[in-house]
């Protein structure tokens, strides 16, 4: 194998071939089935240390210019006919541990984007503190709108990433304790504890 990219920030098992990362970055493409960011791509290959940030932001543009990947806005990419058949024909040359590890953290990545897309929270400063106003969508519509206070900037900080880690938790867990449904309160008791 030739191995003709950077292996800095590569861990044990990552790819340090160029043509490995565009056939990497091509399945990865191909597999979410969706239309996809460069930067969704390069942080899936950056999660586990599986390709280098710059060769891979290389090789994505690479692959752009020799038309194997177009886009379809202003940020999202899918493959053309040539990306597509790297993909069919080539990917089977790419370990199968690092295809699952990259997969998985595209797809992670993308209902993370989804979520935030659809479950905005925001932190507003005034004179004593901050508001943090936490909205959950179900789509064509709001479902849950509320704004807390924190003290502190750095609380805020925390109140948003914990909001942002699992709004349909707190969406069941506002719904449990207002419609009174034990069974339902039960349940999210349990899963709140599961996550502590």
């Amino acid at each position: 194998m030739n191995f003709d990219a950077f292996d800095e920030g590569i861990n044990l098992g990552g790819i340090r071939s160029k043509n490995e990362i565009r056939i990497l970055i091509c399945y990865l493409i191909n597999s979410v089935k969706t239309p996809v960011s460069k930067e969704i791509i390069l942080e899936s290959l950056q999660k586990d240390g599986l390709a280098n940030y710059f060769e891979a932001s290389a090789c994505f543009d690479e692959l752009i210019k020799k038309e194997h990947i177009k886009p379809v806005d202003e940020k999202n990419f899918v493959l053309n006919s040539g990306g597509e058949l790297i993909s069919s024909q080539l990917s089977s040359t790419i370990p199968l541990t690092v295809r699952e590890k990259a997969l998985f953290s595209a797809l992670s990545l993308i209902e993370q984007q989804k979520k935030d897309k659809e479950n905005k929270v925001e932190i507003e400063k005034t004179e004593s503190g901050y508001y943090i106003k936490c909205t959950i969508s179900g789509g064509e519509m709001d479902l849950l709108s509320f704004k807390l206070y924190a003290p502190n900037y750095d609380e805020a900080k925390i109140l948003k990433k914990n909001f942002r880690k699992n709004p349909e938790l707190v969406y069941k867990t506002m719904l449990s304790v207002l419609t009174k449904q034990k069974d339902l309160l039960s349940e999210t008791l349990r899963d709140i504890l599961y996550l502590s």
